[in-house]
């Protein structure tokens, strides 16, 4: 490594480290990262699902919900209980992002995706997609909102079995939920009420190994936004017609077979 390099890596180095040391559980980068551990998922779904012996059988962060006939999403924290029941926990900053339809969307790909050709209705999970919002989206100045489907001539339960969950991360008062918002606020575990989560929180700033894996993190996540920036512009080298795929491939140093595939995404 020249000199140059040298520097370069160094400086880089060093940003992540700040960028390290403020993250907060609200950064769904980080908190997907901590929530890789089963049992910090369960502490987080027993108190906002209030079901203190929930127990968590399978979980996965960062996890992709395919669609084959439209979009796709890659899910913040996809679990499945001991009771079969699927979950969904979403981690947005932005309102933007916690729009009802998102949530509706969630849910509908999450059912799509539990099941197998021919399975009875009967059979499809009870599900639970959950948004933890650092703004109040709901504005009304609640700690939960539970939003279920209920039939508007009688008021009755309508009985499918979908969820959704607003927690709105502004409430941190000294109940459960709100020393666990106040957690998701914290950039410094030691400030945190829940020692499982300090634990883990503590072990992506302060342990060498956490750190390391942390700081890779950050590499892949720039190279992830280096590939997308560069596959963006040789899309527009694309549209605008002047090139050939092999000059565009040359341009962009892409393969020329991720050319030919933007190519075709773009004709469809």
């Amino acid at each position: 490594m020249n000199t140059a390099n040298g520097l370069q890596y160094s400086q880089k180095r060093q940003e992540d480290l700040q960028r390290l040391k403020n993250f907060r559980l609200l950064d769904d980068d980080f908190c997907t990262k901590v929530f890789e551990d089963i049992e910090c998922v369960e502490l987080l779904l027993r108190i906002i699902l209030k079901i203190d012996d929930l127990k968590v059988i399978e979980v996965h962060s960062q996890h992709n919900m395919k669609n084959l006939q439209g979009r796709s999403a890659r899910l913040d924290i996809f679990a499945i209980d001991s009771a079969g029941n699927v979950l969904n926990v979403e981690i947005q900053r932005s309102d933007q992002g916690a729009v009802p339809r998102r949530a509706r969307y969630h849910s509908s790909l999450i059912d799509a995706n539990v099941t197998e050709p021919g399975d009875k209705y009967e059979r499809l999970p009870e599900s639970f997609v959950i948004f933890i919002t650092e703004n109040d989206v709901m504005e009304s100045g609640l700690p939960l909102y539970h939003i279920n489907r209920v039939v508007e001539e009688t008021g009755n339960y309508f009985g499918d079995d979908a969820h959704i969950i607003y927690v709105n991360s502004q409430i941190q008062d000294e109940t459960t939920l709100g020393r666990l918002m106040h957690d998701f606020s914290c950039t410094d575990p030691s400030d945190m009420n829940y020692k499982i989560l300090a634990d883990r929180v503590r072990y992506f700033k302060s342990d060498e190994k956490g750190v390391l894996i942390m700081c890779r993190m950050l590499e892949e996540m720039r190279n992830e936004t280096a590939l997308e920036t560069t596959k963006d512009f040789a899309l527009r080298l694309i549209v605008r017609g002047k090139d050939t795929p092999e000059e565009i491939a040359e341009i962009t140093n892409l393969p020329l077979a991720e050319i030919n595939h933007l190519k075709e995404t773009q004709q469809i």
